[in-house]
């Protein structure tokens, strides 16, 4: 019979949950934009507030860019100015950047997450 083995985040916090507007981040409700990584979870911008996700790109090997309920393009500035430092950029819907981020924060990678809410 197959064993099934608990998830462990270490230090990390996993996204625990989403819902209209806001997200759940380590018991708490956050409401807006958000930008998650293994160390921080900060209030973001949006697409022009470009220089939170460039101080992660010593730290990360990708960014996932939730864009909301939908899947929508990255503005080309943001996407170039992130390529240029060298950090691959994964546009995704946000409930599939949420799974995404917890599943490979689980494995130890270096990644880190930008939010939209639904």
């Amino acid at each position: 019979m197959p064993m099934m083995e608990e998830i462990s985040y270490a230090e990390a916090q996993p996204i625990e949950g989403y819902g209209p507007g806001f997200f759940r981040i380590a018991g708490q409700a956050l409401e807006g934009p958000l930008l998650v990584s293994p160390w921080s979870t900060i209030a973001w911008g949006g697409y022009d507030d470009v220089a939170p996700l460039l101080a992660l790109a010593e730290r990360i090997d990708v960014l996932f860019l939730g864009t909301g309920t939908d899947i929508a393009h990255a503005p080309r500035a943001l996407r170039q100015a992130l390529e240029q430092a060298g950090v691959g950029v994964e546009v995704m819907s946000s409930p599939a950047a949420c799974r995404t981020y917890n599943l490979l924060l689980a494995e130890g990678r270096l990644i880190a997450v930008a939010l939209i809410p639904v």
